[in-house]
């Protein structure tokens, strides 16, 4: 299974110490185990877990989330399993401490399709989306009523081995 791949091409939080965080993802039944999630993906950014002093509790997000409550996951790709070489092989595990972003108005990132929901083809112009208990973007042609929406398809790039799909926070 391939995981989302993730690139913070014009995130502030690179210069901006403010605009990074650390968290622990929580889903399940009532967000109350810790889980796994893959770079690209977005989660909603809560309280302190307890005794931390900067390690957030994050959960899946809902369509209605304002996007100062929420951050791109975007953890180094540190894999321990020598048979995993590629950014495609990462996940963050259940558990671990995780680095996000937080989304800024005007700030640029690029993810694999791996980390988006899309029932089209991806386009540039698309609108980029909050879904219902989701921690996928969802990407649509129109941006849909009553829904956040987080930006824009503003580029395709291709590599040699991965398709980013970049976006502009709006």
């Amino acid at each position: 299974m391939a995981h989302g791949v993730v690139r913070t091409d014009g995130m502030s939080g690179t210069d901006v110490r403010a605009d990074l965080v650390s968290f622990k993802f929580y889903a399940g039944a009532s967000d109350s185990v810790e889980t796994a999630i893959d770079n690209g993906n977005v989660v909603k950014i809560g309280a302190l877990l307890a005794g931390e002093r900067e390690v957030y509790k994050a959960t899946k997000f809902k369509k209605g989330t304002p996007l100062s409550e929420l951050a791109l996951v975007a953890n180094p790709e540190v894999m321990h399993d020598e048979h995993k070489h590629n950014l495609s092989d990462f996940e963050n595990e259940a558990g671990t401490e995780v680095r996000g972003y937080i989304l800024r108005s005007g700030n640029v990132f690029s993810v694999t399709a791996d980390a988006l929901n899309a029932a089209a083809a991806i386009a540039v112009d698309n609108v980029v989306e909050l879904a219902d208990d989701e921690t996928k973007l969802t990407v649509v042609s129109t941006a849909t009523a009553s829904t956040t929406t987080v930006g824009t398809i503003i580029a395709i790039e291709k590599t040699s081995r991965y398709t980013y799909y970049v976006i502009k926070i709006k």
